[in-house]
Order: structure tokens, then C-alpha cells, then sequence
């Protein structure tokens, strides 16, 4: 068994309460969504790591934290499902940013994930469709582990659908952090004029809301 792998850094975690923090991450290479403000949708190169390969890549960077970013990297769960007790044994950390959508991949791989970084996909972010039902399902897994929330917000943005993405989070756990995350053009934080009031509506449902750029953008790292 085989993963499609994009790279293989170490870096500061960019994004979310955990910001600052050294981690090595493991992009996985394809995802099943399209979002039109995503940075790695475009990318056509990958190399192919063995179980044994990518764990040795990963402890060879040296940290404590191993984030599986991507793409998406429960499309690749049962090679997930393989290496994860392996670096677990090895003293790792692991971080999974993941779209929120993929709950029965999640489940393979949930037992060994210390961390879940979930996005809900707001439709007016995205242009894509609404992923609502997907999103709750998949967080009602997530909440036994460490989870919290992660929503882009555009220039396009509507507050509707904050509201629901707020609602939803709330229906689990309304102490869940919730993320609303400016997007990034061309490594460019986007001004949005909206952003007081996206907080303002999401703090009325819940305790934890924290507007977090992409600060691995502002400091001109991956």
C-alpha cells in the first residue's frame, strides 16, 4: 500500500488555536472537494511513499506534532488506518485537518488522532454546494477527540450561512472553538467587511469563537 504525497515539511502550524506551534506536515496529494479559494486544488505532482517511507520521512523532520493536511487525507484512510499506530508508538502527536465530511473514513482512523482541525464549508465561500448534514454527522464523531471548528470567510460570504455553521457546531457542543479564518489570495490576507458581525452573530450561539488568519501567509512560510 502506497499514499499519494505532495510534501513533507516543517513548518509553524498557520492556522487556528494552535498557531505558532512546530509541526511536520504531510500534505496529502487529491481532494474531493473543489473550493474556490483553495490553495492546493490546482496541484498535479505527488510522490508515492511506502507505510514504512512516509514514517521514517515524517520522524526524520524531528518534532512532536505530525499535522496530515492536504487536499484531503482521509480519502487515503486505509493507509492512515496503517501508519498512525506506528508513529503514535513513536511518540508523535497527530493533528488531522480534514474537510469534515468524510465521517466513515474518520472512524477508521479515529482511535489514533490526538487533534481534529474540522472545516465547515460555508457555500458562499465556496461556491460549491451546502454540505450541512455531512458536516453534523461528521462532528458528532469528531467531538470525542479534540475538535475544533475552521470556516473561510470571503469578501462573498453571507451571514446566513455562518449562522447555520454556528447552529450546527452548536447543536453538539457549544464550547467547541469556533475558527472563522479570512481567506488568502496570492498569499494576501483578504479584507472583509463583514468580519465584526460574522463574530457577533457566531459568539451569540457559542463560548469560544476567535477570528485567526492564515499567519503562515503574513510571515511569507509554508
Amino acid at each position: 500500500m502506497k499514499a499519494k504525497i505532495v510534501e513533507i515539511f516543517s513548518s509553524i502550524q498557520g492556522e487556528g488555536p494552535y498557531v505558532g506551534e512546530r509541526q511536520v506536515f504531510a500534505r496529502f496529494f487529491g481532494c474531493n472537494m473543489s473550493c474556490r479559494f483553495c490553495d492546493e486544488r490546482k496541484k498535479t505532482d505527488f510522490l508515492e511513499y511506502s507505510e514504512e517511507g512516509l514514517v521514517e520521512k515524517i520522524i526524520a523532520e524531528g518534532e512532536a506534532t505530525v499535522s496530515l493536511t492536504g487536499g484531503e487525507p482521509l480519502l487515503q484512510a486505509d493507509f492512515l488506518k496503517a501508519i498512525l499506530p506506528v508513529l503514535k508508538e513513536r511518540g508523535l502527536k497527530i493533528y488531522l485537518e480534514t474537510n469534515g465530511v468524510l465521517k466513515h473514513a474518520l472512524l477508521k482512523v479515529m482511535d489514533h488522532v490526538d487533534i481534529i482541525s474540522m472545516d465547515v464549508k460555508l457555500p458562499s465561500s465556496t461556491g460549491r454546494g451546502a454540505y450541512w448534514d455531512a458536516h453534523s454527522e461528521f462532528l458528532k464523531e469528531a467531538v470525542r477527540k479534540e475538535v475544533f471548528i475552521k470556516s473561510v470567510v470571503t469578501p462573498k460570504t453571507l451571514l446566513s450561512d455562518i449562522e447555520k455553521a454556528a447552529s450546527l457546531v452548536k447543536a453538539v457542543d457549544k464550547n467547541i472553538p469556533f475558527i472563522i479564518q479570512p481567506v488568502s489570495y496570492n498569499d494576501n490576507i483578504e479584507g472583509i467587511d463583514e468580519l465584526d458581525t460574522f463574530f457577533d452573530s457566531a459568539k451569540n450561539m457559542l463560548d469560544d469563537v476567535r477570528i485567526i488568519p492564515q499567519v503562515h501567509k503574513i510571515l511569507g512560510v509554508k
